[in-house]
């Protein structure tokens, strides 16, 4: 699992950039924008990142709230076609997230547009969410990965995932363990209870100490000021509202966050 790790991220903290994309069509908020025009959009942030020096992108499809188990066709069409354009446009790697937690058509995404990895919210377990119960498709995920020739494509999974409360009592040191040793998942994400918050710091700690060697994300909440206490325990980050300013990304806080970054390496 590290040699496909490096041959993606290299070594090193990783900051990896999210692309909240608009509402595509069929989402309740989807106004009729053209989806060249959205693309071109999506396409622009991207560069600011990758200028910024983050080490990937991962494309999600944030504005299609509420959303729903699996997604639609449509849903699938949109974001491949953006994530083309923007795989095309950038020289770094790219990552695809299918919210509410759609991990197979995230997957299909990723073949279709040479993505290298994937984001699964719901990996394993039970977990209640405002979509109602979802459970975690392991066994679904690493069967259809056979099936498209996609064995190349990481898994980055949540433990106790953000806007989800886990039906069983157990530790997230237990959740974790069998996440990555039986999910065979290829890092595991450690977020807050919801998006913009960080993890605790503890919680960090206790799921890379059960890993070991297994590489272990902040999913949410990183900024400039507890960047190093929480990337000293981890391997890198995922970062989305906090490069924004007014719903845009800011490229000098995508710099300053990325230099305090590579201090840590």
């Amino acid at each position: 699992m590290v040699d496909k790790w490096r041959k993606v991220f290299q070594s090193g903290k990783v900051v990896i950039g999210a692309l909240h994309l608009p509402p595509l069509p069929g989402a309740p908020l989807y106004k009729g924008k053209l989806l060249r025009e959205i693309a071109t959009y999506v396409v622009k942030e991207a560069k600011k990142l990758e200028e910024g020096g983050v080490n990937a992108l991962i494309i999600e499809n944030y504005g299609d709230k509420p959303y729903r188990k699996r997604v639609g066709p449509e849903t699938v069409a949109s974001m491949t076609a953006v994530a083309l354009k923007v795989s095309e446009s950038v020289n770094i790697p790219i990552g695809v997230n299918v919210l509410r937690n759609d991990v197979l058509a995230a997957l299909s995404i990723a073949k279709a547009v040479n993505a290298k990895f994937v984001r699964s919210n719901v990996q394993s377990g039970v977990y209640v969410t405002d979509q109602g119960l979802i459970e975690g498709e392991a066994f679904e995920t690493q069967r259809f990965k056979k099936l498209i020739f996609a064995d190349d494509v990481l898994v980055l999974a949540d433990v106790f995932s953000k806007h989800a409360s886990p039906l069983s009592s157990r530790s997230i040191e237990d959740e974790a363990h069998d996440l990555f040793f039986r999910g065979l998942v290829d890092a595991i994400i450690v977020t807050g209870p919801r998006t913009g918050l960080p993890p605790s710091l503890d919680d960090v700690k206790k799921v890379k100490e059960t890993i070991q060697n297994g590489k272990v994300l902040v999913g949410s909440g990183l900024n400039l000021y507890n960047a190093e206490k929480l990337l000293k325990e981890c391997d890198g980050a995922i970062v989305g509202t906090y490069f924004k300013e007014n719903g845009v990304i800011n490229i000098k806080k995508v710099e300053k966050l990325v230099e305090t970054v590579r201090k840590l390496r």
